[in-house]
């Protein structure tokens, strides 16, 4: 592996742990708020990309897609058990 990966893939990971630190600062040092406020995050971004799909014109498309995929399942229940 070359100096110059290295340094990279160091500079990626402390810029990870930053947004860590960050994240669980915001939530008052509450991990468990932290990660809730994240998965919302996420699932938020995800419904986003499921409407972007479904507005892409499908002259756009090209016609690859006919219809947006399910991207999450309806009940989420089953995950925090």
């Amino acid at each position: 592996m070359s100096a110059i990966t290295q340094v990279k893939q160091q500079f990626e990971l402390d810029r990870l742990e930053v947004a860590i630190d960050q994240a669980i600062a915001v939530c008052g040092g509450d991990m468990r708020s932290a990660i809730r406020s994240l998965i919302i995050a996420n699932e938020f971004l995800e419904h986003e990309v499921k409407e972007l799909f479904v507005a892409v014109s499908r002259g756009y498309a090209r016609g690859r897609s006919h219809a947006a995929p399910d991207l999450l399942p309806h009940d989420r229940k089953d995950w925090y058990d």
